[in-house]
């Protein structure tokens, strides 16, 4: 099923969308507890025009490099090397859920930066808790997949992660997170074989598999988990594949411009960027 987040007269509404459009489902909480609750869908019921929200506010925000051509280019064009630790661990930094925006939201361009960059990404959804989770029923604890447009600001990025600390305010203004349109159960979709595309004003700059990520979801998982609980609503990203970004591509984004991220089974997440302030 497809689950979503809409804007209702009385607030965000938790809804299931299909080819008849958005239908209420008649919960009364947020998408965390949906899931927490076990994903109670109730009668549905019609929502004319729904406007679509991100689809949850994280609980937590975890990007992990999972493309390996990715990461080897992106380290490339911001001046860094490129460790052979990566192979040992699947490496990731956290971001932080008051930033995201959804669907159809206008991109805010942060006045510190010169060069925004958008990164297509798949992420799957966290549904119950665990801890210690071994491999192979890792993928147990996922309760579905989204997009996540994981928006950096490149110039900053180059200065700051020489430090060695990652990134920080290259990835994080308000607005600088965006996800949608929906979360797709795992009952309906495989994580790791789905076609993934990124277009801006129409132009294609990848088409890409997450079959390609050197970690799996699973994997990732298994390697947070150890003496750690994690927990529903979190959110893992696989981090972009070859070509997913501006800055592999020695592209710009410019105010104005569509940014379209398209992944097999679950949709497009459709965004405008901001002006430039």
């Amino acid at each position: 099923m497809k689950f979503v987040t809409y804007a209702s007269a009385t607030g965000p509404r938790v809804g299931v969308m299909d080819s008849d459009g958005v239908h209420d489902i008649g919960f009364d909480g947020d998408m965390i507890s949906f899931i927490e609750a076990g994903a109670p869908a109730g009668s549905r019921v019609a929502v004319a025009e729904a406007r679509l929200l991100a689809p949850l506010r994280p609980r937590s925000m975890r990007d992990f490099i999972a493309f390996e051509g990715h990461y080897k280019k992106s380290y490339e064009r911001l001046g860094l090397a490129t460790p052979d630790q990566w192979y040992q661990v699947p490496a990731y930094y956290k971001g932080m859920p008051d930033t995201v925006i959804g669907p159809g939201a206008e991109i805010p361009w942060p006045s510190y930066s010169d060069y925004v960059d958008c990164e297509l990404e798949l992420a799957a959804v966290i549904g119950r808790r665990g801890k210690n989770i071994a491999m192979e029923n890792a993928a147990d604890l996922i309760f579905g997949y989204t997009i996540w447009n994981d928006v950096s600001a490149r110039d900053t990025q180059k200065v700051e992660m020489p430090v060695g600390a990652g990134p920080g305010k290259a990835k994080d203004w308000d607005g600088s997170n965006v996800i949608g349109p929906c979360i797709v159960t795992s009952d309906e979709i495989d994580g790791q074989s789905l076609a993934m595309a990124l277009r801006v004003n129409g132009e294609t700059w990848t088409e890409e598999n997450s079959a390609n990520m050197h970690y799996t979801f699973a994997q990732m998982i298994a390697h947070i988990s150890q003496d750690q609980t994690v927990y529903p609503g979190e959110v893992f990203g696989s981090g972009t594949p070859p070509g997913g970004c501006g800055i592999e591509l020695d592209k710009h984004l410019q105010a104005g411009d569509v940014i379209e991220l398209d992944i097999e089974g679950i949709g497009i997440l459709r965004n405008t960027v901001g002006a430039q302030t």
